[in-house]
């Protein structure tokens, strides 16, 4: 386990720029190895929502730092952004933090690109939207005069005249088996979240993304594993409880989410769920040896990179017990 790397998910829907900063910093103080920020044009809550942009963040926080790797966790490259500019800025963060940028990348949420008229597509769309994306940042990355004719996106003589020695890595997120597959063969890392039916990852995600990896002729050894971890942790429990009442957007089921794209709107379906219901979707706990133990769950399933998300307005706090009582239990482990 000493291979185990652990993570800070930098909420951009939760806090302003300026502040965001300073938890990335202090991550890195206390301890952790990683920050992964958010990329939302809205966040899921109206009321003491933020969304700073995470390329210009990120160009900010590896100023600010020297040790932590950085990265999107996650960025859709396929509708406000065309996978062009994505290769661009992330090559230019590669030449400026040399072999401390990822680029996560996820086919996305209606709610940030719906509100600037884009017509929101269907699964399968969004997928080969996905998979185009990828395939063209790429190209952009290890050619010159790129000339790409897919069928959503094309260039012609593009060239990314500013490249880091080190190719950035790409990290693909996914929540179901064909882009859990696809992140298995196309994929330098895997991204997906916690707190979700414990078959989910045993009997799908797992063996999808094995699966992926055996297609590319590889396995899931040579591909970062990484999930966010969703964690609650004070000595309080009850103050670790209503923490969650923030995202209780999480708490919602997929039905209940779809077409929703108004902030306004999903906060007022996300406040009619109960401190139990906006929990769920959380490990709390007050006591480090039980916090670690359920943790370690994922570290049993083969996740190799935990990135933790706590839901607290306090994120000092948080990060500063994190590092004297949750880190060193994991790295004992």
């Amino acid at each position: 386990m000493s291979d185990l790397k652990f993570g800070y998910k930098a909420s951009n829907e939760q806090f302003g720029p300026r502040e965001l900063l300073d938890y990335g910093v202090l991550a890195e103080e206390c301890g952790f190895d990683s920050v992964f920020v958010s990329d939302h044009l809205q966040p899921w809550r109206h009321d003491g929502g933020h969304a700073p942009f995470a390329m210009s963040w990120l160009g900010a926080l590896g100023a600010k730092t020297s040790r932590i790797t950085m990265g999107t966790s996650v960025l859709t490259p396929t509708f406000r952004y065309h996978p062009a500019i994505v290769a661009q800025a992330f090559a230019t963060l590669g030449c400026l933090y040399p072999e401390r940028v990822v680029l996560g990348l996820g086919s996305g949420e209606s709610m940030n690109e719906v509100p600037l008229g884009v017509e929101w597509p269907d699964g399968k769309e969004r997928f080969a939207r996905f998979r185009e994306a990828v395939k063209l940042i790429r190209e952009l990355w290890s050619g010159e005069r790129v000339t790409f004719e897919g069928d959503y996106y094309q260039t012609v003589n593009a060239t990314i005249y500013d490249k880091p020695e080190h190719e950035v890595p790409i990290w693909l997120a996914s929540s179901g088996p064909a882009a859990t597959r696809f992140a298995g063969r196309q994929g330098d890392g895997w991204i997906t979240t916690s707190g979700k039916d414990p078959e989910l990852y045993t009997d799908t995600l797992m063996p999808a993304i094995a699966e992926g990896a055996d297609k590319a002729g590889r396995s899931i050894k040579d591909i970062e594993m990484m999930i966010e971890v969703k964690v609650s942790f004070d000595h309080d429990r009850d103050a670790a409880m209503h923490a969650t009442q923030f995202w209780g957007a999480l708490g919602l089921s997929a039905e209940q989410k779809s077409g929703v794209e108004d902030p306004v709107e999903m906060q007022r379906l996300a406040d009619e769920l109960s401190v139990e219901q906006t929990a769920k979707r959380f490990i709390v706990s007050t006591d480090p040896d039980e916090h670690v133990e359920s943790i370690k769950r994922y570290v049993d399933l083969g996740f190799t990179h935990l990135v933790f998300h706590a839901p607290g307005p306090d994120q000092a706090t948080f990060l500063k017990l994190y590092g004297e009582e949750i880190l060193p239990r994991l790295r004992k482990l």
